[in-house]
């Protein structure tokens, strides 16, 4: 069945160029607030650049002390303190994450009480507790394993890590119990079906799957544990914003030192940002069928063409 084209309100394609209709000029609509709205974000950065630049700060004295031994000893035990604390988290995540899954009422029970208690309580708190047990134990028996007066056995780093750690352990209960939820039920059926046990359908079949939803919260994580080890300088643990509030305090340039802090705080968190893409990259390849480009291939691909551009025009 054919439809006459001149009565359905077209042109035919053989029509001449001028009985067709012209083409559409879009022109794209103006929004003047957006315009006013970056100057006055301009405006006020000028003035907030300006008046740190008018204050009275000795911005020499961060290039003088950046590198001091004992600013580089706070930023390898801030790093140290992160790593240990994020390992006992992850540990204690999955293990509660698993036990708040269990059908057992007691397991469960006991991983909703530790979640709701450890989230429920300031870290700040849970450190100065864990500080001052030694108020209300004066000894530590562990039967014939070991035994010590309490001061001794809970050093500033322990209580560090059980603070940190253990009031990670919490948060990261909560972001495996959400990836784990994530993967089908119909995986694990077929898991069991085939023969495998819970533990090993788990190690196999649902954590590797639980990956994708866990490591962007994860990172996270990694990300805030690394500022909040800043509160520990309450429990005499020196860190970085500890040794900075002593030379601060030593050289007369507290401010300076502050902002000496936040500078290395800001590097170690962009290097940490740079490897949670990476890794958050590596878990996605089962997602999508094509990973989309990392910074380094964006740039060598417009350097790649924009060589080639040269080449042809010359």
């Amino acid at each position: 069945m054919s439809v006459d084209i001149e009565k359905a309100g077209g042109v035919p394609e053989d029509a001449p160029p001028s009985a067709r209709p012209e083409a559409i000029k879009a022109v794209p609509v103006r929004h003047y607030g957006r315009y006013l709205a970056a100057v006055i974000a301009i405006g006020v950065l000028a003035a907030i650049v300006y008046a740190f630049a008018q204050g009275k700060i000795n911005w020499g004295a961060i290039p003088d002390y950046f590198f001091d031994d004992r600013i580089l000893k706070g930023v390898w035990n801030t790093l140290l303190l992160t790593v240990i604390s994020m390992v006992i988290g992850i540990a204690g995540g999955v293990l509660l994450a698993v036990m708040r899954l269990s059908k057992n009422p007691v397991t469960s029970s006991i991983a909703w009480f530790y979640i709701w208690f450890f989230r429920g309580t300031p870290v700040l708190v849970q450190l100065f507790v864990w500080f001052n047990l030694g108020l209300v134990f004066e000894y530590i028996n562990l039967g014939p394993v070991y035994k010590d007066y309490w001061s001794s056995f809970m050093t500033p780093l322990l209580t560090a890590l059980l603070g940190l750690g253990l009031n990670e352990a919490a948060y990261m209960a909560e972001i495996c119990r959400a990836g784990l939820l994530s993967v089908d039920e119909g995986q694990t059926e077929a898991s069991h079906a085939l023969g495998m046990s819970h533990s090993k359908t788990l190690r196999r079949v649902v954590i590797p799957q639980a990956m994708r939803v866990i490591v962007p919260p994860t990172g996270n994580e990694v990300i805030n544990m690394l500022k909040t080890t800043s509160l520990v300088s309450a429990v005499q643990f020196a860190e970085l914003f500890r040794y900075a509030q002593d030379i601060g305090q030593s050289s007369g340039a507290p401010v300076e030192m502050y902002f000496l802090a936040a500078a290395w705080y800001l590097v170690m968190t962009s290097v940490l940002s740079v490897g949670q893409y990476y890794v958050e990259r590596y878990y996605a390849r089962g997602s999508s069928r094509q990973l989309p480009p990392t910074p380094w291939q964006k740039v060598r691909r417009n350097v790649l063409s924009l060589s080639s551009r040269k080449g042809a025009t010359a």
